[in-house]
């Protein structure tokens, strides 16, 4: 397998990726129209944390790390790492040393779609990680791959410069040039839910704020007592 290593792609702004950060993966992902999110196997290794960033891609080889050392160097301040193979893999690709070397170039997190290890240490370090699977399980160094090229996670493209958001929810991946809609949608989106919210904690129900019992009766659903109910299993 032979790759590039793709240098200075174009990526989000700084201001449109922070304002992305002070939305949840959740919001995001509903304010793009409910897309890019990468599916629910791609979990967290912590809790409690929220991040966003630019993506800085890997494409390598099953159980073969070499790449990511490569895509070290091209990371830098406010980047996420994103790293994928060829084919499935669960081996643990990434680790607390690749974490050291990152976090020392401003790296805000790792989402690997292979296994991760040296968990507990990622934790006390505060690097954060999301990936498919916790692996002890070593690689090798040995075959070429791809830096900084489009990658597919669970069907989800992600390009380099694109915009990762993380959190205790999973991953969703922000288009680059969609970023500043985005963030105003989720903004919009934010403000919405607050309204809500504060009609519920004023005891509102659902099914009047949101117009369901028309709904409900559209679809044919009654209501009917415990006794009505019942009747039928008396007779």
């Amino acid at each position: 397998m032979s790759g590039v290593i793709v240098t200075n792609p174009p990526k989000a702004s700084a201001e449109d990726v922070e304002a992305l950060a002070a939305y949840g993966v959740a919001t995001v992902s509903e304010a793009m129209g409910r897309t890019g999110l990468l599916g629910p196997g791609i979990r967290p290794v912590q809790q409690g944390v929220r991040t966003a960033g630019t993506a800085v891609t890997v494409l390598g080889w099953p159980g073969d790390n070499l790449m990511i050392h490569a895509a070290v160097e091209q990371c830098g301040e406010g980047d996420i790492l994103v790293v994928t193979t060829t084919s499935p893999s669960s081996d643990g690709l990434f680790g607390e040393l690749f974490a050291t070397a990152l976090q020392r170039r401003g790296v805000r997190g790792v989402v690997v779609n292979t296994g991760i290890r040296d968990t507990q240490e990622l934790r006390e370090m505060g690097f954060a990680a999301w990936s498919r699977a916790v692996s002890a399980q070593g690689t090798v160094k040995a075959t070429g791959g791809s830096v900084n090229v489009p990658v597919a996670v669970d069907g989800r493209v992600i390009r380099p410069g694109d915009v990762i958001v993380a959190d205790d929810d999973g991953v969703v991946v922000v288009p680059r040039e969609r970023a500043r809609q985005v963030a105003e949608a989720s903004e919009a989106r934010e403000q919405k839910e607050a309204a809500t919210r504060a009609a519920f904690v004023e005891g509102q129900l659902g099914l009047d704020r949101y117009g369901l019992r028309e709904k409900l009766k559209q679809l044919g659903v009654t209501y009917q007592s415990y006794d009505e109910y019942t009747a039928g299993e008396r007779s």
